[in-house]
């Protein structure tokens, strides 16, 4: 197993906004699937395992590297106005499917979920993108990390 990889991943609580069951549970499979497999290589050479924490600060991400022991190796930011428009199309087509699932046909809930998984496709690639030059990461993590980024973003 690599070493270049997330074994902890904590969201800044003074970010994290507890919201309904669905999106708590979102959140939750996202850091299980996230911490089961993911490749995570900081442009700054550092060597893993890592520990993450993640929040917002000023309209921006922002990722704070730690190694196991916890100590900081690097932190960094990411402008978030990139994100806003795929970010807003994903909330709505997210509250849609949450809707049609309790209540409409398995083929509009189908149609519904294409939608939205190829919005949270775009908003991955879009977050790779914006990772490149401070750290690799592969397609599955940055779609977990767009989820969590998502959860982040959410605002009570």
């Amino acid at each position: 197993m690599s070493t270049q990889r997330i074994v902890k991943i904590d969201l800044d609580e003074r970010s994290v906004v507890r919201r309904n069951a669905d999106i708590e549970h979102e959140r939750a499979v996202a850091i299980f699937d996230l911490l089961e497999e993911n490749r995570f290589a900081p442009a700054a050479g550092h060597e893993g395992p890592f520990h993450l924490v993640i929040g917002l600060e000023e309209g921006r991400l922002v990722v704070e590297i730690r190694d196991t022991s916890d100590a900081k190796l690097d932190r960094f930011t990411v402008a978030l106005q990139p994100f806003r428009g795929i970010m807003r199309d994903y909330f709505l087509i997210c509250e849609s499917y949450y809707s049609a699932i309790r209540t409409a046909s398995p083929s509009r809930i189908e149609v519904i979920d294409v939608g939205r998984r190829s919005l949270h496709n775009e908003g991955s690639e879009l977050l790779r993108d914006q990772l490149a030059n401070k750290v690799e990461v592969d397609l599955d993590t940055a779609r977990r990390l767009f989820t969590l980024v998502c959860v982040l973003h959410i605002r009570g």
